[in-house]
């Protein structure tokens, strides 16, 4: 029996008493799961499933909000996004999207099963779920880390190229830099100090320790570097995080991609990480037998949330991934 058909049937019966007092209770000792507020398990349904519902539309405007700020950025810089869309990974972005679409299918059945009070395979769906947010966000972590190493990241610091692991200063000059005027490198020590801030400025560094800048990723273009002043060390990594900044092809703005789409991917992972949550205290329940035709409440309104949890990512994928 479904629950929508128990819930009409114990309106049914609501009617025929005329107080209503008595039938209240009977209703209430035949569904321990019924609320106290509610008269019949169909008004709770549908009182669960109208506040998700509200609650997806706030999370709509709330990603709404993003993908305006997504579009107004790229209208004012194409070129930006189409030049750092080249550094996403788009098999890994695939990949990602194959897992949430898949993990999308097994919820989708898991509330099947729990429907028809098949607690195995119901249990069966919502690890399979699980382990499809797992991965995502498995997968998610090598493409930070990698962007992260790179120093690939939002804000200024993306052209401040940080200090390797054995402490040695790299490069910070940009292709496009000015050149230091010659009374400024003859100044004496103790004369004044320029009225124009250093932002992140390193300490100088002798040339025989400034490594040599490798080249952007493949297919970014292919602007000499200049290694006069630099001196090959024993060990050096096959990219530096620099590397980016001696791109001739690197439009102004790049650290806009970057915040954009760390703001938009980061926020959704936060909603997966929320997901696997609620997934979790799924199981639980599960797990003691708490869900039957009679009562799926819990797994169709998460199942709900899942949905739109994914949709956002379908959409997020070709907007970074496919533009290039």
């Amino acid at each position: 029996m479904s629950q929508a058909s128990v819930g009409h049937e114990g309106h049914a019966g609501h009617e025929g008493h005329a107080d209503g007092h008595g039938h209240e209770s009977a209703e209430h000792a035949k569904y321990p799961f019924l609320a106290h507020h509610f008269e019949t398990p169909a008004q709770q349904f549908d009182s669960a499933k109208l506040g998700m519902w509200l609650f997806l539309a706030t999370e709509v405007l709330f990603f709404g909000a993003l993908f305006v700020a997504y579009a107004v950025l790229r209208s004012r810089f194409p070129e930006v996004f189409s030049y750092g869309s080249h550094y996403l990974d788009t098999v890994m972005g695939g990949i990602n999207t194959c897992v949430l679409i898949l993990s999308s299918l097994t919820m989708a059945l898991g509330v099947y099963f729990a429907q028809r009070g098949k607690r195995i395979a119901l249990l069966i769906c919502l690890w399979l779920t699980m382990a499809g947010a797992a991965g995502f966000l498995v997968i998610k972590y090598f493409e930070y880390s990698h962007k992260i190493h790179e120093n690939l990241v939002w804000g200024p610091g993306f052209y401040i190229p940080p200090h390797d692991a054995i402490g040695e200063a790299e490069s910070v000059a940009l292709a496009h830099a000015p050149a230091p005027a010659p009374a400024a490198v003859a100044a004496p020590l103790n004369s004044a100090p320029s009225a124009v801030p250093m932002i992140g400025a390193h300490p100088a560094v002798d040339a025989s320790v400034v490594k040599p800048a490798s080249m952007g990723p493949l297919g970014l273009g292919a602007g000499a570097v200049n290694h006069a002043s630099a001196v090959t060390h024993d060990i050096i990594p096959h990219e530096l995080p620099s590397a980016h900044l001696e791109d001739p092809k690197m439009p102004p703005n790049t650290h806009l991609f970057f915040a954009i789409y760390y703001a938009m991917t980061g926020l959704h992972g936060f909603h997966v990480i929320v997901g696997m949550v609620v997934i979790g205290m799924l199981i639980y329940r599960a797990t003691r037998g708490d869900f039957g035709p009679n009562y799926f409440t819990p797994v169709d309104l998460v199942g709900l949330y899942w949905h739109i949890v994914d949709l956002v990512w379908i959409f997020l994928f070709p907007l970074f991934y496919l533009i290039h």
